[in-house]
């Protein structure tokens, strides 16, 4: 029996059917099986403007299987329009939006299983959330990457826009020169063309075993894109006859797998935020010692930009994840038992797959480091932990003793930072931005790629409470928790103090006595903010803090 005959079958359900009839569905139609296309198709974002034509390719899918396909819609907020200003604090919360309006229509309307179209950075773990919150038969075709064109300094991308900016800051580029690159950094349809946050989490859903190879890799705008939709939308008609439903997939040994993947491919810091609230919906144990715990055994594979020269269409084309997932498993560090939508072990889903080109994919006995790209530091600002992409930070910066420049914003820091008031050795300190404090966690894109535009990657680190793009690169250590306006010690930090960041040393700490700690705790206050109101209001009183996964917290009731 299928879910929907709860909501079509019998003369009691005559008034249900005469809407569905309404809407254009025949008898035949409404006898099929039904199944849910979650889209998040705008004009807005370049991620999900083409994702109209992916829609039809994986109605065609399901069609040609048997099952009827019905079509809804989800918002999805680009992260780089967003970016350094007001809008930024609507993005990580729409994750939450998103897991909960899916809900509510698949819940609502009885579907039977669910494709799940997603493209940007926090609705692929939206969707993700809900796929294993409703645990029915779901599978992932995400919209692609865009590509990278080459310019005379090298493949462009949208960080090469930020940095650009703040090369244009100090007069190492001209008006003419920083048009140019933004003509050119963002040529295609398709998420940004690194291995940013996006690119990131549709990599590590097939290292989840919920979408097809090729989903996180193949570019959008090559026509293979639509024939993975097709086919998707085929596979997941024999995922409902074999009742294979999305928690049978997503396990520990799955979850365990995509951490060891997301090391291996050195995927964006945020990538730990949504592996943890993916986890807290599958009702997984997850903490933030088990990414060391991972990254200590896992040899990082690739440089991808930000932290190399390498794009997702390189990674593509030399092999994709399932060829990085084939050389982890034969090392031992990949469950090849953990189930996939392909309906086989992940030992045999990746069997037909190989490395076609070591220097994108380094082999396993020839890595760019022999730890993972991610790592956790903790200490007296972090006793909760904080998030470092380690894989692209520079050696001069791994350990590093320099004073505190304190903001409590991010727009405060990058005022000071294009002002040009930080200087070779300091540590920036951005606080007040975590998912309650800011709200909304703002990634901070501006302020690191204005540094590395400026040439001080290698002599300036910054932390904070809120978080980074996966485009960003150097020393930027995020998601410090608790954060500042939960009264963390990261609220304490006076300027000039002196920060000892060891990531060798997993430690993170400021550089005073615990008495003087203690004193400074007992006297301190939080600063009076604008009231906020709307969904912003709502949502600071709800999350919980980012080594939770900034999820909502859970009510006694």
């Amino acid at each position: 029996m299928l879910r929907s005959d709860n909501m079509k079958r019998g003369a009691g359900r005559a008034p249900q059917r005469s809407l569905l009839k309404a809407a254009g569905l025949t008898d035949e139609q409404i006898a099929k099986p039904l199944i849910g296309v979650v889209n998040s198709f705008n004009d807005i974002v370049p991620g999900h403007m083409h994702l109209d034509k992916i829609c039809r390719a994986v109605k065609d899918g399901v069609l040609s299987s048997g099952g009827t396909p019905l079509e809804f819609n989800t918002i999805g907020v680009c992260d780089g329009i967003a970016m350094g200003h007001e809008g930024m604090r609507y993005s990580l919360c729409t994750r939450e939006l998103i897991a909960d309006s899916v809900e509510c229509m698949v819940r609502a309307h009885a579907l039977d299983a669910l494709v799940f179209i997603p493209s940007c950075d926090k609705v692929v773990p939206g969707m993700l959330m809900a796929a294993a919150r409703l645990n029915l038969p779901c599978i992932f075709i995400s919209g692609g990457p865009m590509l990278s064109l080459s310019y005379d300094k090298g493949p462009l991308d949208l960080n090469s826009v930020f940095e650009a900016v703040g090369a244009h800051a100090i007069g190492q580029m001209s008006e003419k020169q920083l048009k140019q690159v933004e003509d050119d950094a963002c040529p295609t349809c398709g998420s940004c063309s690194g291995m940013f946050t996006a690119n990131s989490m549709n990599c590590l859903s097939e290292a989840l075993g919920l979408a097809l190879p090729g989903n996180g890799t193949l570019p959008a705008v090559y026509s293979a894109r639509l024939r993975l939709a097709k086919q998707t939308g085929a596979q997941v008609m024999k995922l409902l006859e074999m009742n294979l439903t999305c928690r049978r997939i997503l396990t520990e040994k799955a979850l365990k797998n995509a951490l060891t993947v997301d090391m291996a491919l050195g995927c964006s810091t945020n990538s730990a935020l949504h592996l943890a609230a993916i986890a807290h919906e599958a009702g997984i144990p997850f903490n933030l010692d088990m990414i060391n715990e991972v990254s200590a055994t896992t040899p990082n594979l690739c440089k991808l930009a930000p932290a190399g020269k390498h794009h997702m269409q390189d990674l593509h084309a030399a092999g994709g994840v399932y060829a990085v997932i084939k050389q982890l498993f034969e090392a031992g560090k990949i469950d090849g038992s953990a189930q996939t939508v392909l309906g086989v072990c992940m030992e045999e889903a990746v069997n037909p797959f190989n490395v076609k080109d070591t220097s994108v994919i380094r082999p396993i006995d020839n890595p760019y480091a022999h730890e993972g790209g991610l790592v956790v530091l903790h200490g007296n600002i972090a006793p909760g932990g904080a998030i470092v992409k380690q894989s692209a930070v520079a050696t001069e910066m791994l350990k590093h003793n320099g004073p505190a420049r304190v903001y409590n914003s991010e727009d405060a820091a990058e005022k000071a930072i294009f002002g040009g008031e930080i200087k070779k050795g300091d540590v920036v300190v951005i606080r007040y931005e975590g998912p309650k404090g800011g709200p909304g966690m703002r990634e901070m894109l501006s302020p690191t790629s204005a540094i590395a535009g400026m040439g001080l990657d290698k002599d300036v680190a910054l932390i904070t409470d809120g978080r980074f793009s996966g485009a960003t690169r150097g020393a930027a250590i995020g998601h410090v928790s608790p954060e500042a306006a939960a009264k963390g010690p990261i609220a304490l930090i006076e300027e000039g103090d002196f920060i000892q960041i060891d990531i060798p040393g997993r430690s993170l700490n400021l550089c005073i006595t615990d008495e003087e700690m203690e004193r400074r705790s007992k006297v301190f206050v939080l600063p009076t903010k604008k009231p906020l109101t709307g969904y912003l209001k709502r949502y600071a009183m709800l999350v919980s803090s980012a080594d939770k996964g900034a999820v909502f917290e859970e009510s006694e009731g």
